[in-house]
C-alpha cells in the first residue's frame, strides 16, 4: 500500500517531539485523573525515572562524576564553618547548614546522585517488573554509583594534595571524616537507611511541591546531618580525604563506611520508601477499579 502521509523531515519531528513535550499532563493534570495526590506524584516520578534509564550511559557516567566532585563542597562547607564557628553546644546546629550545599548544587543542577536514584527509576520497575526494566535500573545504578564515587575520590584528591586551606581547616575535615571511621558497621548501616529513606521522601516531595524544592532540600539534608546519618556518597569524599592523608586504610574505608552506608541507604531509599509509596498507589488503583466502585 501506497504511503500517502506527508514526508517527514528533521525540522518537524522536532516540532512534533517539542509538542508533545509541551502537552505532557503536569501534577495539576494527572491530580484530576488519578486517583489520589499521591498517585499523581508517583506517575511524575515514575516518568522521570523512565527517562533517566533510557539515557545516553557516557552522559550518565560524566553527570555522575560531575555529582561526585560538587558532593564535595558539603565537606568543604562544613569543614570551613567547623574551623571559623566558635565552640559552644550549638555549633554543629549551623555547621551542619554547611552540609546542604552539596545537595542544593547537585539536584538543583540536574546532576546524577545515587541516593535520588534509589527511588526515581525503580517506580518504572514496580509499575512494570520486567528482565529489561530491572536490567535498566541496574546498569543506571552501577554507572552512577561508579562515577560519584570516582568524582568523590577526585575531589578528596584535591582537598588533600592541594594546598588550599590552612592549619585549623585541615585539623577540621580530618576530625570530621574520622567519624566516619571506627564504628560498627550495623550502626553505620542503621543510619544509612534512615538517610536513604529521607533523600528517598525529599523526591518524592519536590515532586508534590517543586516551587519548594530549596527548603526541601536544605530541611532534609540539614537532618541527615545533625542525626549523623552517612550518606555513601557525601562520605565518600570525607573518609577517602583520610585515606589519601595516611590517616585511615582504604580497607577500612569500604568495610567500616562504604558497603554498610550503601546497603542502608539502598534498603532505606528502595525497599522501605519506594516500595511503601508504590504499595499506597497501587491499593488507590485497586480500589478505583474494584467491582464495588464500578
Amino acid at each position: 500500500m501506497t504511503d500517502l502521509s506527508e514526508p517527514k523531515h528533521p525540522h518537524h519531528d522536532a516540532t512534533e517531539q517539542s509538542s508533545q513535550k509541551d502537552h505532557e499532563p503536569d501534577l495539576e493534570d494527572l491530580e484530576e485523573k488519578l486517583p489520589s495526590t499521591a498517585a499523581a506524584v508517583h506517575e511524575v516520578i515514575r516518568r522521570e525515572g523512565d527517562k533517566e534509564m533510557a539515557r545516553d550511559g557516557r552522559a550518565l557516567l560524566w553527570s555522575a562524576i560531575a555529582g561526585g566532585i560538587t558532593m564535595a563542597t558539603s565537606y568543604m562547607a562544613r569543614g570551613l564553618l567547623h574551623a571559623h564557628l566558635p565552640d559552644t553546644e550549638i555549633a554543629f546546629l549551623v555547621e551542619s547548614m554547611g552540609y546542604t550545599l552539596g545537595f542544593i548544587f547537585v539536584i538543583c543542577a540536574g546532576q546524577q546522585l545515587f541516593t535520588e536514584n534509589t527511588v526515581t527509576p525503580v517506580l518504572p520497575v514496580m509499575s512494570d517488573p520486567t528482565k529489561r526494566n530491572v536490567g535498566r535500573v541496574l546498569r543506571l545504578w552501577a554507572i552512577v554509583l561508579a562515577g560519584n564515587t570516582a568524582g568523590g575520590a577526585i575531589a578528596g584528591a584535591v582537598l588533600a594534595f592541594m594546598p588550599l586551606f590552612d592549619s585549623d581547616t585541615t585539623s577540621a575535615f580530618v576530625e570530621i571524616g574520622r567519624h566516619l571511621i571506627g564504628k560498627p558497621a550495623p550502626e553505620m548501616f542503621s543510619g544509612g537507611v534512615i538517610s536513604g529513606w529521607l533523600i528517598a521522601t525529599l523526591v518524592w516531595a519536590m515532586a508534590a511541591a517543586p516551587q519548594a524544592r530549596l527548603w526541601l532540600i536544605f530541611l532534609a539534608t540539614w537532618l541527615v546531618s545533625v542525626g549523623d546519618f552517612p550518606h555513601v556518597i557525601a562520605g565518600t569524599t570525607e573518609v577517602l580525604y583520610l585515606v589519601f592523608l595516611g590517616q585511615a586504610g582504604l580497607g577500612a574505608a569500604v568495610l567500616e563506611f562504604w558497603l554498610p552506608t550503601l546497603l542502608g541507604n539502598v534498603i532505606g531509599g528502595t525497599f522501605i520508601f519506594a516500595l511503601i509509596a508504590h504499595a499506597q498507589v497501587r491499593a488507590d488503583v485497586d480500589d478505583k477499579v474494584s467491582p464495588r466502585n464500578r
